[in-house]
């Protein structure tokens, strides 16, 4: 049986997507955030993965702070937590899950790239 909720819907990546294989940040269209990155070669790499650190409100009206994932080091995101940097690498077909409000690649690649899901 599916779930019918427009809240994990729309914070699982219906609301549209990008590609993106070449450097330069890349953002989201306004009011949307980046819920998650598939990654479509080997070893790919990210120069730049900023987080949305605000505030949210989940499905079920609680509201907290959200931290993933990034490239730099920030504290809230737990006692031995290491940002992404340049060095991560992550393998094709791999999709991490998060909101980030912008991505970066290390280095172009016209065989690869990733896909960005939007959701607000």
């Amino acid at each position: 049986m599916g779930i019918n909720s427009t809240g994990t819907a729309y914070n699982f990546g219906q609301l549209g997507s990008g590609f993106v294989n070449t450097t330069g940040a890349f953002t989201p269209p306004t009011g949307k955030v980046i819920v998650a990155i598939t990654f479509l070669v080997d070893n790919q790499t990210l120069a730049g993965l900023v987080a949305d650190t605000g505030a949210y409100t989940a499905a079920d009206g609680s509201e907290g702070d959200a931290y993933f994932s990034h490239t730099a080091a920030v504290a809230a995101n737990g006692g031995g937590s290491d940002p992404t940097d340049s060095s991560t690498k992550f393998p094709a077909g791999m999709t991490i899950y998060g909101r980030w409000t912008s991505l970066t690649l290390s280095g172009a690649d016209a065989d690869g790239g990733v896909i960005c899901y939007f959701g607000y």
